[in-house]
């Protein structure tokens, strides 16, 4: 069926309509990029004051030695992926879901996973892998922290299961681009430690543990585990929004043109519309003028 000026004219505020609804997703999805990115430079400052304590720590031996004795009761491997629960964020779920397949294929032992957003949790499942527990994607800065905690709270949980710890997310990197990441958290990587221990004090005061040591030592390693688990989800979801800006950005240009067309197709209708009645009343002036003769 032709369309007609009523139909061209429906489509075209259909079309406004979602145009609006996009561009306000983009603004959206703007702002929450630079709260994102913010948070994770105020926590850096934390980060390297956690890492030079990590640092102090592990120049006694007796904790380095303590941490190490803990790799051999591991049994299965955990994970922590970082996706989205919605959707509109291109190949936002797909990159980071395939890249934690094929990095926990290729680790021996069986995977357990802690999936972030329910897509992510989805597309893991599908791949056959074992899922743990499913949490809900932070929708500001604020709600980071609880989810990290919950986080925190499960692998203690599965302490005595897991041997190794892993991250998996997207972390951004110039305009809409991002790439996936993994990190390993647990067991303390033996070249990082001895990278920590190596690093100069940054004052001529040398720091110095008062009380327990191990005690000391846990408690950064808690503080660490939090901050690599912040860092990480507000990357990632710094990932999605720009993910998403540069899919609402497609969708606008498309929704340009698509209006452009119905325009076009909307005044050419009209223009034979118009040229139709002219002829129709130079065609009754004609008859008349004939019978009037």
């Amino acid at each position: 069926m032709s369309d007609t000026t009523v139909s061209l004219r429906r489509k075209t505020g259909s079309a406004e309509d979602l145009q609006s609804v996009v561009r306000t997703m983009k603004a959206l999805a703007a702002s929450s990029i630079g709260q994102y990115e913010k948070s994770v430079r105020a926590l850096e400052d934390y980060h390297r004051a956690v890492k030079l304590g990590l640092g102090v720590c592990f120049q006694k031996e007796g904790a380095t030695t303590r941490i190490a004795e803990r790799k051999e009761t591991a049994k299965t491997i955990g994970a922590v992926v970082f996706g989205s629960d919605q959707g509109l964020v291109g190949q936002f779920n797909d990159v980071i879901v395939d890249y934690a397949v094929q990095t926990l294929t290729a680790l021996p032992g069986k995977p357990q996973i802690w999936a972030v957003g329910e897509l992510a949790y989805a597309r893991l499942a599908d791949a056959g892998l074992s899922m743990v527990a499913l949490f809900p994607v932070p929708n500001s800065v604020q709600a980071i922290t609880p989810l990290v905690g919950q986080i925190i709270v499960e692998s203690v949980a599965h302490q005595g299961e897991v041997s190794e710890l892993h991250l998996f997310y997207n972390r951004p990197k110039s305009g809409a681009v991002y790439e996936p990441i993994q990190q390993q958290l647990l067991p303390l990587d033996e070249i990082w430690r001895r990278e920590l221990a190596e690093r100069p004090w940054p004052s001529k005061n040398l720091p110095e543990i008062v009380g327990d040591k191990i005690a000391t030592l846990r408690a950064l390693i808690r503080e660490y585990l939090f901050v690599s688990l912040f860092q990480a989800c507000a990357e990632s979801l710094a990932s999605e929004n720009a993910s998403r800006l540069a899919a609402m950005e497609r969708a606008d240009e498309n929704i340009d043109d698509m209006l452009e067309s119905l325009q076009s197709t909307y005044h050419r209708i009209r223009q034979a519309s118009i040229d139709e009645e002219l002829f129709d009343v130079i065609s009754g002036f004609e008859a008349l003028s004939k019978k009037a003769r």
